[in-house]
């Protein structure tokens, strides 16, 4: 039935939900690989109190509603647009994403529109529910949202359970609903640099617009007011104000790609919920959640370590008051004096943001002995934690910026002194930008992955909570929350000292702890050869960048649209008429009802399930479902990269900076965030056109260098395969000598068809694929898939029995090693239930990859010596690639050094049975480096 009278829509400001959640409660990690959870952990208990809360209510329809970016039309209107909000903390940025999956776990409708604010799709579609007949309540505390109250549109502040009405938006604004955007267009909003009327406020902007009616009256007739300095205040800055009354106005029209029908209430299914649950590890949650749902619980294993060399608790506690304030140069040069005794120092810096390449250094922290610390303070400002615009003016009491590195220098640069540092390669970064390369360095995140990688997380507090058995002054106090957060340089200096001298300390008494380990734990080899030296390499590319075409991204994304449209014509041809090919609900009934395509399964609600694994199995034997899976993938590239990838380009240097995560993976795999640069498609066409937008700087030239299948000549190496050897000894092509071993076809009659099933496989079976996923990659019958896996498995007996030995060398032992001596612990590797599958796979490929990841970083890691006096620049890693920008006069030179390093990086420590191939291609931009 479609939505009208009767009908009851409830829109869930999923921002606020997550916020609420990630402030609520202390940071939370997943046991067994230390990923954060704790807003997740929130957020579904959040969504649960709301389903069990109106299980018998009213409600028809629901939503929970996102935003999605940063940059929305409000930016084109006016750039500055909260540009002073401050960047998402580091922790949460990974949970996003889990609570959009908690969302779809839970079986409401989950909804984001890239370029508009969660603000405005919530007031489309109230407007549209309204303007049917039916009633909105909108749970959020957002006075944003407050313009949209009345006629059948009230808000509910699921917080305080406090509803809002016409009423109560007249006591928050002094107007009604209707005339919100007009108070707030005059008293503008600091936390979204909505400019407003200078010195006019909420109070004298509802007395303005009681008195003359509305924002355009008062306007017109300004020459009126009696006030000379109001008078004037709005005569000269109409247009801001009438800009700021745009940047305020919510859209409420605008086209959305599903209809308020797709939002119906559905009960969650069972399967999909306990197995989310089991994945976060929410023991509690999911106990409940089976007794509400009357299912057994998903059992979660007991990830506690084992085997992990007992550690000894330091004697001295904590105590912030302790900590001394350095103000001076006398006071600085006696701490340097205490550094020169040691030999080594604990350094932590405090900045305006978590992107290095825009913060700014606001102080510094040192610490030589535990409770021996002390905090520089250089760039706080005279406002106060309560005056958040307070003066820009430095506070008084600290050292000048410039004086504090010029003694510093010489010590941080001192070979004979070692840094140590918590994430160190932020820190080098910072100091990098002020002119400073602080080296010898030692990294207790570093530190710690070599050692604990897979049995929990690296971050400080993360360590202090469990080896030293102290909580650390939480930031979130410090620096706020939400709209009214500050950034450290508001932070009043005594209450920095406590907090950032502690830091200091705590990272000290974590090395003095964790380096004698290494070489108990047999990982000293490990840390000094693949993680250390790799902290400036990094850092140093990062810093360099890569240069993006704005324009060019703009054309993909366009011509991305039209594709999108031809695809939708398309798609409208095979289904009989037309359709929101966006609609889950509307494609499920062309599939299944009107099509009668076989495998359709319905919720409770009536709909049908229409995710990518659902198409993928229909995809085998239909059209129609291929090409949507073809529009859905434009849709993602256009979102994902070519609109978003504008928003990372630096505006000083015009290049994207991003940031790689040297112990985000177990297995040793580099992560690239803000923006992920490894996760651009290269299987589509489209995909691979991304690459087009990089860039070379005028007389460069962008050279790719590729490992070739380097993950199946690791496999063949530990898995003793003679066939694969012999391959790739020989320089065949191993996918068509794979598929010739199979099918029995000689090299001379290999089709490509016949090549590409075995490269499906090959590939396949080193994550451990199944007849199931391989069906859907090569959109064959599972049966037929299954065969191939099978006959695979009989041709090269030698994989099935590497996959026996080392998930019974895990499940004995609880880790896995690769050939470089990376321990990968495997706690959950004899789990139950849902993970057990994931815990097996997931030790069978930690030797390949986790090995060619060290390959790779010991590459690296040579590279800056050999090219040292080319004309070239190591700019990314991707997986198995490393691209350059090299002068086009030396670009042989460049490539056959790169290519000598990339393939001689094994050795001494590994000798292969097969060789390291390595790939170039150079061009203009990166794809045409391919």
């Amino acid at each position: 039935m479609a939505f009208g009278k009767g009908h009851h829509l409830h829109l869930i400001d999923g921002s606020a939900f997550i916020f609420r959640a990630y402030h609520a409660l202390p940071p939370l990690t997943r046991k067994s690989d230390g990923l954060p959870i704790g807003a997740v952990s929130g957020f579904c208990n959040m969504l649960q109190r709301y389903v069990e809360g109106n299980a018998n209510s009213d409600v028809t329809h629901v939503a929970v509603i996102f935003d999605k970016g940063s940059h929305t039309f409000r930016n084109d209107l006016y750039d500055q647009y909260k540009a002073n909000r401050e960047a998402m903390p580091e922790d949460l940025r990974p949970q996003i994403p889990l609570t959009r999956q908690a969302t779809e776990a839970f079986n409401i409708a989950c909804k984001e529109i890239e370029g508009f604010e969660a603000d405005d799709i919530m007031a489309t579609l109230a407007h549209q529910a309204r303007d049917a007949g039916g009633r909105v309540t909108i749970l959020s505390s957002d006075k944003d949202l407050m313009q949209l109250v009345g006629g059948g549109v009230e808000m509910l502040d699921p917080m305080k359970n406090k509803r809002i009405d016409t009423d109560g938006v007249h006591e928050k604004f002094g107007v009604g609903p209707e005339r919100v955007v007009d108070v707030q267009a005059l008293a503008g909003d600091s936390v979204d640099n909505v400019p407003g009327a200078p010195g006019i406020g909420i109070k004298t902007a509802a007395l303005l617009i009681n008195e003359y009616g509305s924002l355009e009256e008062l306007l017109d007739r300004a020459e009126e007011i009696k006030q000379p300095k109001r008078r004037q205040t709005l005569i000269d800055h109409r247009a801001q104000i009438e800009l700021s009354k745009q940047l305020v106005q919510l859209d409420c029209e605008m086209s959305l790609p599903f209809t308020l029908d797709d939002l119906e209430v559905r009960d969650p299914e069972p399967d999909t919920l306990m197995t989310f649950l089991a994945e976060m590890e929410f023991r509690t949650l999911t106990k409940r959640i089976a007794e509400a749902l009357d299912v057994e619980p998903v059992v979660i294993p007991d990830t506690t370590p084992e085997g992990a060399n007992p550690v000894e608790m330091p004697q001295v506690g904590f105590d912030p008051e302790a900590y001394e304030c350095v103000r001076d140069g006398a006071a600085l040069e006696k701490w340097i004096g205490y550094i020169r005794e040691r030999g080594y120092v604990a350094i932590d810096t405090e900045t305006t943001a978590l992107n290095e390449m825009r913060a700014e250094l606001v102080g510094i922290s040192l610490a030589v002995e535990p409770l021996q610390a002390c905090y520089i303070p250089l760039t706080h400002k005279g406002g106060s934690a309560d005056d958040l615009f307070g003066s820009d003016a430095l506070a008084e009491g600290q050292m000048p910026l410039d004086d504090c590195l010029a003694l510093l220098k010489p010590v941080l640069e001192d070979p004979a002194i070692l840094k140590i540092g918590q994430n160190m390669k932020y820190d080098a970064k910072i100091f990098a930008r002020v002119g400073i390369d602080i080296a010898p360095i030692d990294d207790t995140m570093l530190l710690s992955y070599a050692m604990n990688a897979g049995l929990h997380g690296h971050g400080m507090d993360t360590l202090s909570e469990r080896y030293l058995e102290h909580t650390p002054i939480p930031i979130k106090p410090l620096l706020g929350s939400g709209k009214s957060a500050i950034t450290f340089d508001r932070v009043p200096i005594d209450e920095a000292v406590k907090y950032a001298a502690e830091d200091a300390d705590i990272t000290l008494r974590l090395w003095q702890m964790f380096k004698p380990q290494l070489h108990q734990n047999r990982v000293t080899q490990v840390y000094e050869t693949l993680e250390r030296p790799l902290v400036p390499v990094l850092a140093q590319m990062e810093m360099h960048g890569v240069k993006v075409d704005r324009d060019t991204l703009s054309r993909m994304s366009n011509a991305f649209a039209q594709k999108m449209a031809g695809l939708e014509a398309e798609i409208y041809e095979l289904a009989g008429r037309s359709f929101n090919v966006g609609s889950p609900k509307q494609l499920g009934e062309i599939l299944f009802d009107e099509m009668g395509l076989e495998g359709g399964k319905k919720g409770k609600t009536g709909a049908y399930a229409t995710g990518a694994d659902v198409l993928e199995d229909l995809a085998t034997e239909h059209e129609l479902p291929r090409k949507v899976l073809d529009w859905r993938q434009l849709s993602k590239l256009k979102s994902t990269y070519t609109d978003s990838l504008q928003e990372h380009i630096h505006p000083e240097t015009g290049r994207v900076h991003t940031s790689y995560s040297i112990a985000g993976a177990n297995t040793g795999r580099l992560a690239s965030t803000d923006p992920n640069l490894q996760n651009i498609p290269i299987r589509t066409e489209e995909g691979r056109r991304i690459r087009e937008a990089f860039v070379a700087e005028p007389g460069n030239v962008l050279v790719a260098l590729d490992y070739s299948q380097i993950e199946l000549r690791i496999l063949a190496h530990i898995a003793g395969i003679d066939a694969l050897k012999d391959a790739f000894r020989e320089g065949q092509d191993i996918h068509a000598a794979t598929a010739s071993e199979m099918f029995g076809v000689p090299l001379d009659e290999m089709t490509p068809d016949v090549r590409r099933q075995a490269k499906a496989i090959n590939f396949g079976v080193i994550y451990g694929i199944s007849g199931f996923g391989l069906a859907r990659n090569l959109r064959i019958p599972r049966a037929e898939a299954q065969g191939f896996i099978d006959r695979y498995f009989e041709r090269f007996p030698g994989i099935r029995a590497y996959m026996d030995e080392t998930t019974e060398f895990a499940k004995t032992h609880k880790r896995v090693e690769t050939l470089f001596g990376r321990v990968i612990h495997t706690p959950e590797i004899a789990a139950k239930g849902p993970r057990a599958g994931f815990a097996k796979r997931a030790a069978i490929n930690a030797p390949i990859q986790g090995t060619a990841a060290d390959i790779i970083r010991r590459a690296m890691v040579r590279m800056p010596d050999a090219i040292a006096g080319l004309p070239a620049r190591m700019l990314l890693q991707v997986h198995d690639e490393l691209l350059f920008e090299v002068a086009e006069d030396a670009v042989d030179e460049v490539i056959s050094t790169a290519r000598d390093v990339m393939e001689d990086a094994a050795e001494p420590l590994v000798k292969l049975d097969v060789p390291l191939v390595v790939d170039a291609g150079q061009g203009a931009t990166w794809a045409a480096a391919h």
